[in-house]
C-alpha cells in the first residue's frame, strides 16, 4: 500500500537539504515531497505550484516561509489538508520596519550584492552554541548559494506582500504541531505560543538550546516531534 504524502515547504534561502534529516527519518511513514519555492515571487504562486504538484489529500509542513505559504493553501484547499506542521515561523505580516529591511535587500541584490548568507548573519539564526557546528552551517551557506540573487528577491517580495494570517487560527481543524526553538530570534517563541493557543487541536513543542533553524540545529527533536504528529 503507498505510503502517505508529507509535503515539506522550506523558508527563505532554503532547499530540500534543510529537511535532508527529516527526509531519512520518517522515509518509513511517509513519501516527503518538498517544492522549490524560491522560482516564485508571491506567497500564492508558491501555494499554487506546492498544489498543482502534490497528491489529492497530504500532511503539510511548513518551516519560516513555507509556513506562510501553508496558510495560503489552507485559504485555497483546506480540505486537502490532513496535518498541519508549522515549524519556527508566524501568522502576523511584516512589520513596515521588516518590509523596509526587506526593500533594502531586494535592492542590494539588483546591483550585484548578493553574497547568500554571511558568517555575520548567523547569530540571528543558529543558536549561539552552534556557530562553529558545520554540520549546521555548511549546509545554510550552501543552500544561499543554490537559491542565489533571482531567488533571494523572489523570496522577499513574496514575504512583503504576505496577508495577515492570525484570523485564520480559529478555523484550523486539523491535528497540528507548532514547533519552534526556544532561542529563535527570527520568528519567536511568543509568536509560537499565540498560534498554538488560536489552534484548537494545536500541540506546542519547544526545541531546547535552539535558534531559528531548527530541521539542522536538532534534528532528532524535530524529527520525533513530526513522528508524534504523524501517528497521533
Amino acid at each position: 500500500m503507498a505510503k502517505p504524502t508529507l509535503v515539506l515547504l522550506p523558508g527563505l534561502l532554503n532547499t530540500r537539504h534543510l529537511f535532508k534529516h527529516q527526509i531519512a527519518d520518517l522515509a518509513d511513514l511517509v513519501d516527503v515531497v518538498v517544492p522549490e519555492l524560491f522560482h516564485y515571487d508571491s506567497i500564492g504562486a508558491m501555494a499554487q505550484a506546492t498544489l498543482d504538484a502534490a497528491p489529492g489529500r497530504f500532511a503539510l509542513g511548513g518551516f519560516s516561509m513555507g509556513g506562510y505559504v501553508c496558510f495560503e493553501i489552507l485559504r485555497r484547499q483546506a480540505e486537502r489538508v490532513e496535518r498541519l506542521a508549522l515549524m519556527d515561523t508566524q501568522a502576523v505580516p511584516d512589520t513596515p520596519e521588516a518590509s523596509a529591511r526587506r526593500r533594502g535587500f531586494i535592492e542590494q541584490s539588483k546591483i550585484g550584492r548578493f553574497h547568500g548568507v554571511q558568517p555575520s548573519l548567523l547569530p540571528q539564526i543558529v543558536h549561539r552554541a552552534r556557530l562553529e557546528d558545520q554540520a549546521v552551517v555548511q549546509p545554510i551557506l550552501d543552500m544561499s548559494k543554490e537559491v542565489g540573487a533571482k531567488g533571494f528577491i523572489n523570496e522577499q517580495t513574496a514575504m512583503i506582500a504576505r496577508p495577515d494570517s492570525r484570523h485564520m487560527l480559529a478555523d484550523i481543524d486539523v491535528p497540528t504541531v507548532v514547533i519552534v526553538g526556544r532561542q529563535d530570534q527570527a520568528t519567536p517563541l511568543p509568536r509560537s505560543q499565540e498560534m498554538a493557543a488560536d489552534i484548537a487541536n494545536a500541540r506546542l513543542v519547544v526545541i531546547e538550546e535552539c535558534g531559528h533553524m531548527s530541521p539542522l540545529e536538532k534534528p532528532a527533536e524535530v524529527s520525533a516531534a513530526l513522528r508524534r504528529w504523524l501517528t497521533q
